[in-house]
Parts: structure tokens; sequence; C-alpha cells
């Protein structure tokens, strides 16, 4: 780890503190740690390009928009070595809520995100990126403790 000193004015400070106090947490250097990540990551810096990342792509959708659906299905199962999962829910009766689940090169997944949020009938979408190491091979390489 590197260490750094920063100067910032009072008004600023008092604003991080103020974050650091809502979130709960142990300290600064946790705080401006977090910070930093997520302000890298909103520049789309560290998961653009080659660099793998996993990302939420979340949407708003009409279900009853012309074969929205339909060509929905189609795209993920086009593009299924990025979507890892789904969840559907139903909001009301015109609009739908999903979930995905992305995997993959950070500029692929981000076409596939951004194209899905184009679709004619896309009410509200969002993409969350976040770079991961690319595993050797598909699966779990580490333990989980068992929940009581």
């Amino acid at each position: 780890m590197q260490r750094l000193t920063i100067t910032i004015d009072d008004d600023l400070l008092a604003e991080v503190d103020g974050f650091m106090a809502q979130r709960g947490y142990a300290n600064r250097s946790e705080t401006f740690r977090d910070l930093l990540r997520s302000g890298l990551e909103k520049a789309d810096l560290g998961t653009g390009g080659h660099r793998h990342c996993i990302a939420t792509l979340s949407y708003v959708y009409d279900h009853a928009a012309r074969e929205l659906p339909k060509r929905l299905t189609r795209e993920f199962h086009e593009h299924n070595d990025l979507a890892q999962a789904t969840l559907h829910v139903h909001i009301d009766h015109d609009s739908c809520l999903e979930v995905t689940v992305l995997r993959g090169r950070g500029d692929e997944v981000k076409a596939f995100a951004e194209h899905v949020v184009a679709e004619r009938g896309v009410r509200h979408g969002h993409v969350v990126m976040m770079p991961v190491e690319k595993a050797t091979s598909p699966g779990h390489r580490h333990a989980h403790p068992r929940r009581k």
C-alpha cells in the first residue's frame, strides 16, 4: 500500500465525514478508497477495453411493447457468454423490471448493456460495472463459510 497526503478544504472534509458517518465507515482511509473506486468506475476507468468485469444491468420495460420480450430474449441468447442470470419482477400491469448479471470483457459488457437499454420500449436502464480478475476456468475456486 502507498500512503498519500492530500489537502482539502474544511467544507469538503465535513461532507466526507458526514458520508463516513452515514455509511458507517471506521476511518477516513476506507472512506476515501471507496470514493476513489466509485469515481474511477464512473469515469469508466478499470472496466473498459479488454479488462474483465462483472456488471449488473437493471432496466424497466413495457412488456406489451411490440415484440420487445422476444427481441430481448433473442439478444440474451445470442450473448449467453455474457449473461449469467436474470431476475424478472412484474411491477404493474404494463411494466417489468429485469436485473441481469453480466460477466466478460468490459467493452463487450458495456456494448451489450447499452444495446439493451436502447431498445424501443425500455423506459429506464442502468449498468454498474466492476473490474474482476478473469478466472482461468469457470466455477468456484474458494470456500464459503457454512451459514447456520
